[in-house]
């Protein structure tokens, strides 16, 4: 049974990377806190416990990057090249993939503080790692990074969870599963007194006079995702946990607070047409992913592709891609190589739980995948032949792309003629919501009114306004934990006053 006192400084609502930040921020400032976690133990960690670990903040060498890592020998450094990736360069990023939409108060929150919040996470035991192999390709002996991505958690999602809750527990905070907020409790001022839980005991109410909502946006939630997201998006499937029914922006919305950001956009992948249908596997974790579909081609089942596969890095693509699939006909792709890349997929593609099917010839690949073996034939005889003759290079926006087919392929176009081939049967996998509620630079929710709500703070996923349409690759951990030491600081300061 959860045991917690009926008074605390501050409530964080939600467990996973932004929540726990934002609690042990809070504890450091001095504050008595609380966290709900609406899973049971066995399932804590929300969407961040599922993740593969990838983190995005500027840096512009390797030194900025000690920090982090920790000391590397000359010998190791002569084989990294991981470039530089600054800050203006991040907010560039995140600017071009949502259209120029993203709150640019709240960007430049996010790539100014990015880098030594990270640091931060470090001093309170996150540990971290160089992604040599989901993120850099060797060349001529060199580990090139690429896409503005280095570094990792180690452990994935799971490392990264598992830090925070050993420091929590260290620091003394109070956790308390299988138990949700379920609403709020306000003064005569509109400003927070407390929160009412739900718990296997059935409603309690907690009073403070700070709360951080970090609980995530509605992506688990097949009602919410079709009233905002549209037809069909109740059928994808759900990559993360199945906790993150919108529960927080429910909360703050009774209270008058404003909603704000894409609530009809999200987060999707091309997901493992296998996986299960909510939930994930938490011991497979983000690897039903499949991301290297740069280096083939992507079909229907109809043997038409749909995308230009080389567009971009996969960093800048795949969140906008996951989606694309579900307007096919019967929510499937197929991602399709030969045997000159085989070598270059990602982990995720050698698990034995994959949904895939090799052949020597591409119509028995299509016979064996259920495609349209005509159609595919087709689609990649005219493929190879608009594949232009120059330079291939896998660790920059080589422009080795097609003339004179829709849609291109515009950088990393290598014929399709070495087989075997091998394809690999995906769907939609939902990951989270774009839309949520209105913050200010200091994590206060605001009201209808454009005035912030006393004492309520919010954090991670289900706020809005900086993801729109698309999002770069590396983000979302980051976007949890700055504005999740910001609202955990914020609402210690409140709690004080």
């Amino acid at each position: 049974m959860p045991t917690f006192k009926d008074k605390y400084d501050v409530v964080v609502v939600g467990a996973g990377n932004a929540a726990l930040s934002a609690a042990i921020a809070a504890n450091l400032d001095g504050a008595g806190v609380l966290v709900l976690e609406k899973a049971p133990e066995a399932a804590r960690g929300g969407n961040s416990y599922v993740t593969g670990g990838a983190v995005r903040f500027p840096y512009d060498d390797l030194d900025d990057l000690i920090p982090l890592l920790g000391e590397i020998s000359d010998a190791e450094r002569a084989k990294i090249d991981v470039g530089s990736y600054p800050r203006s360069a991040f907010y560039d990023d995140l600017m071009r993939v949502t259209g120029g939409k993203s709150d640019p108060e709240l960007a430049d929150v996010l790539v100014n503080n990015a880098h030594d919040t990270a640091v931060w996470l470090r001093e309170q035991g996150v540990r971290w790692g160089l992604m040599y192999s989901r993120q850099s390709f060797l060349v001529d002996g060199v580990y090139k990074f690429w896409g503005g991505l280095a570094c990792e958690t180690v452990g994935a999602g799971k490392g990264l969870v598992d830090s925070l809750f050993d420091r929590t527990v260290d620091l003394g905070i109070d956790i308390a599963y299988a138990t949700m907020g379920d609403h709020l409790l306000i003064d005569q001022t509109g400003g927070i007194r407390g929160i009412a839980l739900r718990g296997p005991d059935g409603l309690t109410e907690i009073v403070t006079s700070s709360v951080v909502l970090a609980c995530g946006g509605f992506e688990a939630n097949a009602e919410m995702r079709t009233r905002y997201l549209g037809p069909g998006w109740d059928l994808a499937k759900v990559r993360g946990t199945r906790y993150n029914t919108g529960d927080g922006i429910r909360m703050a919305l009774e209270i008058g607070a404003r909603s704000h950001g894409h609530y009809s956009g999200c987060h999707a992948v091309a997901w493992d047409a296998g996986a299960p249908d909510e939930g994930g596997d938490r011991n497979i974790a983000d690897l039903f992913q499949k991301h290297s579909y740069p280096l083939g081609l992507i079909v229907n089942i109809e043997g038409n592709r749909f995308v230009d596969e080389g567009a971009d890095f996969r960093n800048y693509t795949y969140a906008k891609y996951g989606k694309e699939i579900l307007n096919q006909p019967q929510r499937l792709a197929i991602q399709i190589f030969d045997s000159q890349v085989t070598d270059m997929l990602r982990d995720e593609y050698h698990i034995r739980e994959t949904t895939k099917f090799e052949a020597d010839t591409i119509r028995g690949l299509a016979v064996g995948l259920d495609i349209d073996a005509d159609a595919l034939e087709h689609t990649v005889s005219e493929y190879n032949a608009a594949v232009q003759d120059t330079p291939y290079n896998p660790a920059i926006l080589d422009g080795k792309g097609t003339v004179g087919i829709t849609p291109p392929k515009s950088n990393w176009a290598l014929r399709l003629d070495k087989p075997p081939y091998t394809g690999y049967a995906v769907t939609c996998g939902i990951t989270f919501t774009f839309g949520g509620l209105k913050i200010d630079t200091t994590g206060r929710v605001i009201d209808t009114q454009d005035n912030p709500i006393p004492g309520l703070y919010a954090a991670g996923e289900l706020v809005g306004g900086i993801f729109y349409e698309n999002y770069p690759g590396g983000s979302g951990i980051t976007n949890g934990f700055v504005f999740g030491k910001i609202a955990g600081t914020g609402a210690a300061e409140h709690a004080a006053i």
